[in-house]
């Protein structure tokens, strides 16, 4: 059989020939030939029409355009309608639109083409932020407060979206599961745990810390090598008793990611050469970020607790004029002479007092969101911000410094060999001895060189990391708009509703201006027609 052209010079194309280009090149790039081969087998057709198909389209580079892409879905419709595959079977499509193939739920071919592109770009991180929120969302609730054998203790509520679980987790359990964590991706960002408090912990405390132990859970189940780990699932799942003892029973002796990893083989082609200076860059760039967004968090918090105070004020104010609206002492005209402003008072107090209660509640809700959707996002980057720090101190005490000491152990070995070679009498097995041991440490030599390119990679795609998370400053700009023009708007409401109810008070018409009256500089009121004395 002829070969077919590569172009698709027949028929239109339908629809639903664009939605499987966009799913599987949503940069509009060229098809790989794994995918591409993944789309045919969702087809059920026989492995020899489907070799066929793809012959039909073959440039031999690996990857077909978008025209070879929508001549294989042709070619599958018709082969899946009993036609068989050869160069002229698309002509007789001219003008017409081309056949609709049947490939099943597409949703599994989204994720497909997803793995393959980040596996085939193992140096691009291939999530933004969407993607990671979307790969799991923790809550973590205060359980009522239960009383130990000798101390109270805490006890949270932590619910995966991912897993469809609820368990109960205590601090320590926390604390065992961020020690595992530790062991099994030392190269990650690992978040920190809020501080235990062993006595007095008020309720703010819990509190603070409740909203610390959530961020800390996110950031985990959102991290795209650990979110799907047997140990995080664990974590997130198992209900039975002594999660703190049983998860490091489980996991007692789990080698980390180097050991199972199928790059750390491969490790130092995946570091380019320029990697230090990068790192450095990237340690500047972070730390001025966290200066930054540490100073935002600062000022949203002021934010929160002005608008707290406000709200407090204004209840407070509000109570003030209910009470005098209730006030039941007497008071007589002997007290009054003429004057009825104190009855006209009592009267729109008690109006007034709902309408200040609104104003009290109209800031607390700015204050509630404004912690909820400002101040804790900008926490959540800030501990992120802080993991990468951690991250780079652990590789630099820790791989680096492991490296640079088995170096040195190795030229004390090949100075010793040295010095027992020349001696005249050495004692016996020396010399062997010592190069046994200069065979052993050149593979711990060439092991921490490879863990070392590994973590040097691993930092890379943490690095990557936090750029993908920075679309959440989107959030907490977005979100503070939004908050503070809700806000301002419902409270300018409530006071425009509060003055006709102050003017009418004293039973004037609120449409008339209430100026002072002026008067002549020997007292006498000033007519409005001029400035002249009354005749």
């Amino acid at each position: 059989m002829d070969k077919m052209s590569a172009d698709l010079t027949f028929g239109s194309v339908p629809p639903f020939y664009r939605e499987v280009y966009e799913i599987l090149c949503p940069n509009q790039e060229q098809v790989d030939e794994d995918l591409l081969v993944n789309l045919l087998l969702k087809s059920s057709l026989p492995r020899a029409t489907i070799t066929q198909i793809w012959d039909a389209v073959d440039n031999k580079t690996g990857f077909v355009n978008r025209n070879g892409l929508y001549k294989a879905l042709a070619l599958t419709a018709l082969a899946q309608n009993g036609k068989t595959i050869h160069d002229k079977l698309l002509e007789s499509y001219a003008g017409q639109e081309l056949p609709k193939p049947s490939l099943g739920d597409l949703g599994d071919l989204r994720s497909t083409s997803v793995k393959l592109r980040r596996e085939k770009n193992p140096n691009i991180l291939g999530y933004n932020y969407r993607e990671l929120c979307d790969l799991d969302a923790i809550k973590v609730e205060l359980m009522p407060e239960k009383k130990g054998i000798i101390l109270k203790h805490v006890e949270y509520e932590v619910t995966s979206r991912n897993y469809k679980t609820t368990v109960l987790r205590r601090y320590n359990d926390f604390f065992a599961f961020q020690e595992m964590l530790m062991l099994r991706f030392p190269y990650r960002l690992v978040p920190r745990l809020p501080p235990k408090k062993m006595m007095g912990a008020n309720r703010e405390f819990i509190e603070q810390r409740r909203k610390s132990l959530r961020r800390f859970c996110n950031l985990v189940a959102r991290h795209p090598k650990m979110y799907d780990d047997k140990l995080v699932k664990f974590f997130l799942t198992f209900s039975g008793s002594d999660m703190t003892n049983k998860i490091k029973e489980v996991f007692r002796g789990i080698p980390d990611e180097f050991m199972t990893s199928n790059l750390a083989s491969k490790a130092k082609e995946l570091v380019p050469m320029d990697t230090q200076q990068q790192i450095q860059n990237s340690k500047e760039h972070m730390r001025m970020l966290y200066n930054g967004v540490s100073k935002m968090k600062e000022i949203s918090e002021k934010l929160v607790m002005r608008a707290t105070g406000y709200a407090c004020d204004m209840l407070q104010f509000g109570q003030e004029l209910s009470s005098f609206s209730n006030d039941a002492t007497s008071v007589s005209a002997w007290a009054t002479g003429r004057s009825e402003t104190w009855h006209h008072l009592k009267k729109g107090f008690k109006h007034l007092s709902v309408e200040y209660a609104a104003l009290g509640d109209k800031a607390a809700q700015e204050a509630g969101d404004t912690d909820s959707e400002v101040v804790e996002k900008l926490c959540l980057f800030q501990d992120l911000l802080l993991a990468y720090k951690d991250l780079n101190d652990r590789h630099e005490k820790g791989v680096l410094n492991d490296h640079q000491r088995a170096i040195a152990k190795m030229g004390s070995y090949k100075k010793k060999r040295m010095s027992a070679t020349v001696n005249t009498a050495p004692e016996a097995g020396t010399v062997e001895q010592l190069e046994q041991k200069i065979l052993e440490q050149e593979g711990q030599i060439a092991n921490m060189e490879n863990r070392n390119y590994f973590s040097l990679h691993c930092l890379q795609m943490e690095t990557q990391l936090i750029h993908a998370n920075l679309e959440i400053l989107y959030d907490v700009l977005g979100e503070m708009a939004v908050i503070q023009a809700k806000s301002h708007s419902e409270i300018g409401k409530v006071w425009s509703e509060i003055k006709p109810i102050v003017d009418n008070l004293h039973g004037r018409d609120s449409s008339r201006p209430n100026s002072p009256t002026r008067t002549s500089p020997i007292g006498s009121p000033m007519t409005s027609s001029g400035g002249g004395l009354p005749m």
